[in-house]
C-alpha cells in the first residue's frame, strides 16, 4: 500500500509540474478585466469538475470579492439542480449549460469550463454558443484536450489523463486564480 501511495503522490506532483505559472497570468487578467467592466463570469463542468466549479465560484465570489472590495459577478451553471433537470428532461442534458447561458450570457462576459476529457457535450455546446456571441472563453482540460481546448480562447491543459489527478490540479489552478486577488497587489492593480 505504501508503494502505491508514494507512486500516487509522485504522479500528482508530476501532473502539477505540467502547469506553467506564466500561463495563468492571462487568465487572471481576463478575470480582472471582467470584474472591472462589471461583466459576469460563468463556470461549469460535470461530476468532480462541477464540484470544482462550485468551489471556485464560492472562493471568487466571497474571498476575492472581499479582498478587492467590490464583488465579482460570478455564477456556477452547475448549482441549480431544478433548472438542470428541467432542461435535461424537456430538451437534453447536453443543453444544461447552453440554455442557462442563453438566458444570461452577454458579449464581454466570461465562460470558464472545466473538463478532464475536454469532450463533455454540455460543456462543448456551451462553448459553441458563447464564442460567436462575444463571450470570452477559458477551458481547463486534461491531457487529451478535446473539443473544448479547440474552441476556447484561453486553454490550460494538465499534462495527465487520470481523472483524480487532473481534477486536483485544476482545483490548484482555480485556487491560484482566486488567491491572486486575495494575496497579490499586482493582481488587484
Amino acid at each position: 500500500m505504501l508503494d502505491w501511495l508514494n507512486n500516487y503522490v509522485a504522479s500528482q506532483k508530476k501532473a502539477l509540474d505540467t502547469i506553467n505559472p506564466a500561463d495563468l497570468v492571462p487568465l487572471i487578467a481576463t478575470l480582472r478585466e471582467a470584474h472591472r467592466a462589471g461583466r459576469r463570469i460563468y463556470v461549469c463542468g460535470n461530476g468532480g469538475s462541477a464540484a470544482n466549479a462550485s468551489h471556485f465560484v464560492t472562493d471568487l465570489g466571497k474571498n476575492s470579492s472581499e479582498a478587492i472590495g467590490t464583488p465579482f459577478r460570478v455564477m456556477s451553471l452547475t448549482d441549480n439542480i431544478a433548472w438542470i433537470t428541467a432542461i435535461g428532461n424537456d430538451y437534453s442534458f447536453d443543453d444544461s449549460f447552453l440554455r442557462q447561458l442563453h438566458n444570461y450570457g452577454e458579449a464581454g462576459d466570461v465562460l470558464l469550463v472545466i473538463s478532464v476529457s475536454g469532450n463533455s457535450p454540455n460543456v462543448v455546446k456551451a462553448l459553441e454558443w458563447a464564442k460567436p456571441r462575444g463571450l470570452k472563453t477559458i477551458a481547463l482540460v486534461g491531457g487529451k484536450r478535446g473539443r473544448a481546448a479547440a474552441l476556447a480562447d484561453q486553454v490550460i491543459a494538465v499534462g495527465d489523463t487520470h481523472y483524480g489527478r487532473v481534477e486536483d490540479v485544476q482545483m490548484n489552478i482555480l485556487h491560484m486564480l482566486c488567491y491572486a486577488f486575495v494575496e497579490s497587489e499586482e493582481a488587484r492593480k
